[in-house]
């Protein structure tokens, strides 16, 4: 019997994984592998038999999550080494609980290695610091719709990040009139983060509603309160100028069409 290894792939480029992610999925035998994960993290694991496992709202393509603790538990039987490759950090709106409860039950060893989640990547490319000296020094994370399908808002926290929100904007900005925040909170939308081709606007939660046009389509992160506060306007847009590789490696072929660096497993001292 073999042993499964949770690795969170990050939210968009393959080199955003981290390096003992990387080496442990070059380790693999079966990969079975989420719907936003770049396809060029194959290159990391060409000889393991990867397998689509993905889920993508309520598609008919999406597979099941008690498929999915079946075929971990299935592999794990007759491979040495199986990775679950989740976007993001696996522990964050991953279904996690339920594959490690499955393993368990089947008396199968599991790791788990943490990944850049969402957020994160949606701070970095908006430049917005998720925490702030003073005013920013409580963090919520939370999915926009729950199970049942309501929407749902909360004001908990002096920043709120919402997963999943970009096909709910307005609903999102009604719901968290509703719970207290005023309208004119600075909201943070980031669509693709840590893609390429990521987007971002700034809004207030009465303007919300504006961006569902701009980012229609693409995986939305939404920050509410001190988080997405802009920085001060005394930097310069030098400041604030985005640096980049003179010749990043490129991916095959991304989720969403963009461009993307492929990883490499840093050498051993």
């Amino acid at each position: 019997m073999g042993a499964v290894v949770f690795i969170g792939a990050g939210p968009g480029t393959a080199d955003l994984i981290t390096v003992r992610g990387a080496r442990r999925l070059a380790e693999a035998d079966v990969v079975l592998y989420d719907a936003l994960t770049d396809p060029a993290l194959r290159d990391l694991a060409p000889l393991a038999q990867w397998l689509h496992v993905g889920k993508r709202g309520f598609r008919d393509d999406s597979t099941g999550q008690q498929d999915i603790n079946a075929l971990l538990v299935h592999h794990a039987q007759h491979s040495k080494l199986v990775v679950r490759l989740k976007g993001g950090d696996p522990s964050m709106f991953g279904r996690l609980e339920e594959e490690l409860e499955a393993l368990a039950e089947a008396g199968i060893a599991s790791e788990v290695i943490p990944g850049v989640t969402a957020a994160l990547a949606a701070a970095a490319a908006s430049k917005r610091p998720l925490t702030r000296r003073g005013d920013g020094r409580s963090l919520s994370m939370t999915t926009a719709m729950t199970r049942t399908g309501d929407m749902h808002a909360t004001r908990t926290a002096d920043t709120e990040v919402f997963y999943m929100a970009g096909k709910q904007l307005a609903a999102l900005a009604a719901r968290l009139i509703d719970a207290g925040w005023p309208e004119g909170t600075p909201v943070s939308v980031v669509s693709r983060a840590g893609w390429p081709d990521a987007r971002h606007s700034d809004h207030t939660i009465a303007t919300l509603p504006d961006a569902s046009e701009q980012h229609a389509g693409r995986p939305a992160v939404v920050t509410v309160g001190a988080g997405a506060r802009p920085l001060n306007a005394s930097l310069t847009e030098a400041n604030l100028t985005q640096v980049s590789s003179d010749e990043p490696l490129k991916s095959r072929v991304p989720p969403d069409g963009g461009t993307s660096s492929s990883p490499s497993i840093p050498s051993e001292p």
